[in-house]
């Protein structure tokens, strides 16, 4: 075991260095000793790096690196900001050797190709720019001193990356719709793990709601890194808020050989009193502990059922109609870098629109937005990389294989959030053709082996081109249909609830921009837009007038806004600013004239004065109607509050369609009142200020 007093100092050697970076990202690893804080960095434009040995610890010391503090993003820097190719990064160390031990060194992400050097050893490489990996560097490591440095290339213009540019030789296509923001953008850490210590963790908790009991089925993966073969002691505990639940688990343990890994799957039930079902309003989340050996591994989950039947999406059985956004990875002086106050910022901001049905793009974020989502209840479609990969990339070996590395990463990741009810398998590609229909079924199929417990679905383009039979066209694999619309709302959504009746349809984008300019060759150009503030009202409007449409339309269980936020591009029609205005956000976060209307019309709760009493002593009596929307957004509902000037009322619990009147006492000679209500996670849902009279 490591010298406890040595670790201390390890902490403490780099604690100056990146404590300000740490306050700012989550690890989700307890004992990961972090690698955060000052780095040398250079731009490597010649790709001179590798043969001039830059990852060498017999590199001259006067070469002229930059100083950068990671996590780091160079696309951000003025200086680098235009640049795309390869860059280095060094990271001096102190370390002990730990006879008995594995060190595992951890990139939650970076982007895009890397590859790793350990005391001039070349440890690894990777593919891909949102997801995790990791080394054991155990061997690579040495007493003292040890020098990490990493190539990292940030070009995704090229055809064969993911995301990349086509290979269709069309104007303008090499650029992705959103930035390649390079760098180490997501926390590096270490980890101190026995010779056999536990790998990952899959919880699966599928509740019976006719007798309110639950099961659970739990899958330890162990890896064994010693010289001999081991039966490993392992034990495992669940607790539900701070209290432990006793549990008889039934498992099997195998020998597992030198140098392997093997799951371990373990089976226990819950009693009725056992069970809190997580959803958007009362988000339980239980904790299992697995413990092997002398190492220890945790994770959150949640007990839910998520399904779909008669063209309808149910979580715990009851039918949920919910609005989303499409949150993009973006922001000034940031560019991909996800501190956790902007997390914590964009999730509030997207909770208070009414956004619980999230589509979060082309891509996985960082997990700190999946833990948010956990904690305070919402529902995330999470993506992989096909944006319109062109057919012939879809048949490309190399293609799928690195689609499918990157998926499988993004799973195993993601598969204990509870929040995450559906994975996505591209955006935007040729889906009528065969090879889009061979790409959504393949890899449906491969995921589904990864994770048979959730939805699977693409985003569509293509239904807009209304295809005549379900099997022209690649939904027919899905079980959620997602469907971007930009125009023609009403006979799109018609029709393809005719192709697939019984499937619900979730638009997974809609919206127009705040410039009014059009983007797509069904829009109609606006000729009545004379300057951007009658713009910004346009775009308001487009979202009344669009859910207008959705509420008469039960089958549409989603409509999921593009975007949240504004976001910078080097594509196509990208503003010269460098921006596309999607966002009923600005890049900076303050609030479009959208964002009001998408509060309003999202709001799962409506409220109305029905009448007031004056009162004596100042004590009056304003009568209120509590609605519940039948419509769209529709849910069950439980635990609101009606804040009324500096009271509280608690709201009934309400079902779809249902309304209830509330007499609240008022204090005062105020001539009016600000009249809101909250969420039981405490979110705003709607305000209004309502006149006494």
């Amino acid at each position: 075991m490591m010298n406890s007093k040595f670790h201390l100092l390890i902490v403490a050697f780099f604690f100056f260095g990146y404590r300000v970076a740490l306050a700012q990202y989550t690890i989700g690893q307890a004992e990961a000793i972090p690698l955060h804080g000052e780095w040398s960095f250079a731009l490597d434009p010649a790709n001179m790096g590798i043969n001039g040995n830059w990852y060498s610890d017999q590199l001259d010391k006067n070469t002229r690196f930059d100083k950068v503090t990671v996590p780091h993003c160079f696309s951000t820097d003025p200086r680098f900001q235009f640049f795309t190719g390869t860059v280095w990064y060094r990271k001096p160390f102190v370390w002990k050797r730990s006879p008995g031990k594995r060190i595992i060194l951890h990139f939650d992400a970076v982007f895009y190709k890397s590859s790793v050097w350990l005391n001039n050893q070349k440890v690894g490489q990777h593919e891909g720019g949102y997801t995790p990996f990791s080394f054991d560097i155990t061997d690579f490591l040495k007493e003292g001193d040890n020098l990490l440095a990493l190539s990292v290339n940030n070009d995704t213009w090229q055809p064969g990356t993911i995301p990349g540019a086509k290979d269709n030789n069309r104007v303008n296509d090499p650029f992705n719709g959103w930035m390649n923001y390079g760098g180490l953008v997501r926390p590096v850490y270490l980890t101190v793990k026995p010779e056999v210590y536990a790998e990952n963790l899959k919880i699966e908790a599928t509740p019976d709601l006719q007798k309110g009991t639950a099961s659970l089925k739990t899958k330890l993966r162990i890896r064994n890194a010693s010289q001999k073969a081991v039966s490993p002691k392992t034990a495992l505990s669940i607790t539900l808020e701070g209290k432990n639940i006793p549990l008889n688990w039934k498992h099997h343990t195998p020998v597992i050989s030198p140098g392997q890994t093997l799951v371990i799957e373990y089976e226990a039930a819950l009693a009725t009193a056992q069970v809190k079902l997580w959803n958007l309003d009362s988000p339980h989340l239980y904790q299992l502990t697995a413990v092997t050996g002398s190492d220890t591994i945790r994770s959150h989950f949640g007990i839910r059922k998520v399904e779909v039947k008669n063209a309808q999406l149910l979580l715990n059985g009851k039918p949920m109609r919910i609005a989303g956004g499409n949150r993009v990875v973006d922001h000034p002086g940031l560019g991909s870098l996800e501190p956790d106050w902007l997390v914590e910022k964009d999730f509030r901001l997207m909770k208070e629109a009414g956004m619980e049905f999230q589509r979060l793009t082309h891509y996985t974020p960082s997990e700190n937005f999946y833990n948010l989502a956990d904690r305070y209840g919402m529902l995330i479609i999470t993506e992989a990389g096909n944006w319109q990969l062109t057919p012939r990339q879809m048949e490309n070996d190399t293609i799928r294989a690195h689609f499918r590395q990157q998926f499988k990463e993004m799973v195993e990741r993601d598969w204990n959030h509870p929040s995450v009810i559906a994975y996505s398998v591209g955006n935007e590609y040729l889906s009528e053709l065969p090879e889009g229909q061979r790409w959504t079924k393949d890899m449906i199929e491969y995921a589904r082996e990864l994770d048979p417990t959730r939805l699977y679905t693409f985003a569509s383009m293509r239904l807009n081109i209304l295809p005549a039979k379900p099997e022209d066209e690649a939904s027919q694999y899905v079980d959620i249909v997602c469907a971007n619309i930009y125009g023609g709302h009403a006979k799109t959504l018609d029709h393809i609830h005719k192709l697939y009746p019984d499937k619900p349809i979730l638009v997974s984008e809609w919206g127009v921009r705040a410039d009014d300019k059009t983007e797509f060759w069904y829009e109609k150009p606006r000729t009545d837009v004379h300057h951007f503030n009658e713009s910004e009202v346009n775009q308001a409007k487009h979202v009344s007038d669009v859910v207008s449409e959705v509420r008469k339309r039960p089958f549409v269980v989603g409509a999921s806004w593009w975007s949240y936020n504004d976001y910078r591009s080097r594509h196509f029609l990208s503003n010269p600013n460098g921006y596309r205005p999607w966002g009923i956000v600005r890049p900076d976060r303050s609030l479009r004239p959208a964002y009001q209307t998408y509060q309003k019309e999202m709001a799962v709760l409506t409220i109305e004065k029905t009448g007031f009493t004056t009162g004596t002593e100042g004590i009056h009596q304003l009568k209120l109607l509590i609605r519940s929307r039948a419509d769209f957004p529709a849910y069950e509902t439980s635990g609101y509050v009606l804040e009324a000037g500096n009271s509280k009322f608690s709201i009934p619990a309400m079902k779809p369609g249902e309304s209830k009147e509330l007499n609240i006492p008022v204090k005062g000679f105020d001539k009016n009142i600000v009249l809101k209500i909250y969420k039981p996670t405490g979110f705003l849902v709607t305000e209004t200020r309502t006149e006494l009279k």
